[in-house]
């Protein structure tokens, strides 16, 4: 089912730079391979109590490089499987960036977010603006609406499954 990209409403989670593939999911939770499992253990460093508070639609927000260290695609399946609607950082690691839409998860780049928005805060993201609204104030932050081709993927769930769609077409 295609995502709402002009409005993903959640709670804020707020992290800092050079956040790695290894504090969103532990290696040795890979060995689970059970996506739901994993993602018990999602930010388990960082934030203990993420896995058992997030809710389905909050944003995590971060700095610069989210998302560095191994290009395994654990890493943002789990914050899909966490309920995570959106990711919005100031800079992503180009794997994390290409991975998490090919899963299906929506990233966002806006200059600054990580210093802009509170933790706990109430956001409204839209993709297809390149926007994330701070609610409670007049604060509109402005980043680059995504392109074409990665909305594409969303709507589709992904890479695969917008392929198995392409496939059918023929």
């Amino acid at each position: 089912m295609p995502k709402n990209l002009e409005s993903i409403t959640g709670k804020a989670w707020v992290f800092g730079n050079n956040i790695d593939t290894d504090q969103i999911i532990q290696g040795q939770y890979l060995t689970l391979l059970d996506y739901s499992e994993m993602a018990k253990h999602t930010f388990e460093i960082p934030r203990p109590v993420f896995a058992s508070k997030v809710k389905k639609n909050d944003v995590v927000i971060a700095g610069r490089n989210f998302g560095g260290g191994s290009s395994r695609e654990e890493a943002p399946k789990v914050l899909l499987e966490s309920g995570v609607g959106c990711v919005v950082a100031e800079s992503f690691a180009r794997i994390f960036y290409r991975n998490g839409f090919n899963v299906g998860l929506p990233l966002l780049i806006i200059p600054n977010v990580g210093k802009l928005v509170k933790d706990g805060e109430t956001v409204t993201v839209n993709l297809l603006e390149g926007t994330l609204h701070i609610h409670g104030s007049d604060d509109v932050l402005h980043g680059r609406p995504l392109p074409e081709r990665m909305l594409k993927l969303l709507k589709a769930g992904g890479a695969v499954a917008w392929y198995k769609q392409m496939a059918g077409k023929r």
